[in-house]
């Protein structure tokens, strides 16, 4: 059993069409989000419990429930070959968001969130070192982990030659690489975004076809690892006509 934390969260995982068992409310006004997530409820028979306050408290894993918990069940990971077929079943040029060792929850539901909005293929993340598909991270996806598929592999750097070997290009975003605006984005890619502080490991480093970086002009010269991979996302977007 896991759970989903959070209205936005709550309602995404409704919409999706994730096995949702039971939900517990707490008892306070029904209106906006809670109104909805009560209307998808509804629509999808699944039972809502009216709870004091005080006990989704005790349930909540992120301690920022937003007055609804929902008991699910868990969100599985793709398998990586599969992932690679829905490349290749897409209407789409295949974009990977490949995250090598990003380890804050908050950073990773950003960057679901982020890869939902700019339509990539899936996202890879590593096994060990890196955190994985929890409630916090669902709550700060905003409900992009009910959408985005996420395949969780033993190792990237072979990860990454197995990409090429599908035909795509990966490249690694680095603050010692080259202007994001110089290379071609708009082929079969995997980006690559490595970890808060350290950032890209020096093996996925070594596979990468190429290292590319955002323009910054402030004193800071760094951006965390979602605000980046975010930017790179949606260079590639740009460049495949998104907007």
């Amino acid at each position: 059993m896991s759970q989903v934390e959070g209205r936005r969260a709550v309602i995404e995982a409704l919409r999706s069409g994730q096995t949702v068992n039971k939900i517990m409310m707490a008892k306070e006004e029904r209106r906006g989000p809670l109104g909805e997530i009560l209307h998808l409820a509804k629509q999808n028979r699944v039972p809502v419990q009216t709870v004091d306050r005080s006990v989704l408290d005790q349930y909540s894993e992120t301690g920022r429930h937003q007055g609804v918990i929902a008991q699910t069940a868990p969100v599985g990971y793709w398998d990586f070959q599969a992932l690679i077929q829905k490349g290749k079943d897409g209407s789409t040029t295949p974009l990977y968001l490949v995250l090598d060792g990003v380890q804050d929850p908050h950073n990773l539901g950003s960057l679901l969130r982020s890869a939902d909005a700019a339509g990539v293929t899936g996202v890879i993340i590593p096994q060990r070192r890196a955190v994985g598909l929890t409630p916090a991270v669902a709550k700060a996806s905003a409900g992009a982990v009910s959408h985005v598929p996420v395949c969780r592999v033993p190792n990237i750097a072979r990860t990454l030659e197995a990409l090429k070997g599908e035909g795509c290009w990966v490249a690694g975003g680095d603050m010692d690489g080259e202007l994001c605006y110089g290379y071609d984005l708009s082929v079969p890619l995997a980006l690559v975004i490595g970890g808060e502080g350290s950032g890209l490991g020096h093996a996925a480093k070594k596979h990468c076809d190429y290292l590319i970086r955002i323009p910054m002009q402030g004193q800071l010269n760094s951006l965390n690892a979602s605000v980046a991979g975010a930017l790179l996302l949606f260079e590639a977007v740009r460049q495949r006509g998104g907007f």
